[in-house]
């Protein structure tokens, strides 16, 4: 029996997620790694069995197909689901104007997916990679006409610094345009760096943060303590970087924990970074390429970690947050508070 989902509001907006996205990268085989339509209808009805609602794809995954399986998937039903997808990552390599974040390949992008997906509209658009070319005016007016025109709903903002994302927000709030209300970030046990900026900056501005990369490129499953000759041959350049001895080490750490559960590491992992709702609105991707995976992913819903395995998890993957965070915390703190800090409860 799947655990069944609850739903949460979408950072600052008043749409209704469920608190699992499922992301469709893993939708179509162009990429050596993916699922076949058989296959990845099963991972879609899994997933809405449990509940489910929110849909990420992008343009680019599968060249296409990843939009196109999910509008026909999604077919009829289209109310009842919340479906995002991507623009910037390049569609025609030698073609400058087919990627980016400027007005030309936004308003392309779009069109090219509303007919992949079959839809006559886009719930949640998210700018897919800061560019360092476009302005932020350029973007954020090219993507408030879009949500004027009805094409979109809602916008969010993917793999970006955090200076550029609050500086947006700003912009748009301050000329009445439409701000993001997501912010979607690689964030695992094995990559935590997002706490320095992305994640205090995301409470700060009320961004629902959706990870990716939650289960660390599949390190964190356990699955290649052994060696990467477990990895399919087409993921084994991506998962050569995060076999690092720190990394397997935490992923050693996550199965000590599992054991003492009696459960799997993939769902302490994933229960993990749904613990993290203190640092911002957590809302993890799940990828799978076959139905059990999925069905072990939901499973983390079940999971409850308690202080000990918490902290425990938190020590082994722990990082250095560095200046400021660490000098205002630390011998900064008599200077700026006196010997007042002990004594003030903050509400915020």
């Amino acid at each position: 029996m799947l655990a069944r989902m609850d739903y949460m509001l979408l950072g600052r907006s008043g749409l209704r997620v469920s608190e699992l996205c499922l992301g469709t990268m893993t939708f179509g085989e162009e990429w050596g790694f993916g699922s076949s339509q058989e296959e990845s209808r099963k991972v879609f009805e899994t997933y809405v069995e449990a509940g489910g609602n929110f849909l990420d794809t992008a343009n680019k995954y599968t060249e296409g197909t990843s939009e196109r399986l999910l509008g026909e998937f999604v077919g009829a039903d289209r109310d009842s689901f919340v479906v995002a997808t991507k623009y910037t990552l390049s569609m025609s390599p030698q073609d400058p104007n087919a990627s980016g974040n400027h007005r030309k390949n936004m308003m392309q992008a779009v069109e090219q997916s509303l007919r992949r997906l079959g839809m006559e509209s886009i719930d949640l658009l998210w700018v897919h990679a800061w560019d360092f070319f476009t302005s932020p005016e350029e973007i954020l007016r090219g993507l408030d006409d879009l949500v004027r025109q009805g094409k979109v709903h809602y916008i969010g903002i993917s793999d970006t610094p955090a200076w550029r994302v609050s500086q947006m927000n700003a912009i748009a709030d301050l000329r009445g345009w439409t701000p993001f209300c997501g912010l979607q970030i690689r964030y695992s046990l094995i990559d935590r760096t997002a706490e320095r900026d992305l994640l205090p900056m995301a409470r700060a501005l009320d961004l629902a943060v959706t990870p990716w990369g939650a289960l660390g490129g599949g390190v964190l499953s356990g699955k290649y303590k052994d060696g990467i000759e477990k990895a399919d041959t087409a993921r084994q350049d991506m998962v050569a970087d995060s076999l690092t001895e720190r990394n397997l080490a935490i992923a050693e750490v996550v199965g000590e924990v599992a054991d003492g559960l009696g459960t799997t590491s993939s769902r302490v992992a994933l229960a993990w970074v749904r613990a993290q709702q203190q640092r911002a609105q957590v809302i993890p991707i799940l990828g799978a390429r076959k139905t059990s995976q999925l069905e072990d992913n939901l499973a983390s819903l079940d999971v409850a970690l308690d202080d000990a395995a918490l902290g425990k998890l938190d020590e082994a993957s722990a990082i250095e947050l560095g200046f400021p965070h660490e000098f205002l915390e630390g011998g900064a703190r008599p200077y700026i508070y006196g010997e007042t800090f002990e004594k003030i409860r903050p509400h915020r």
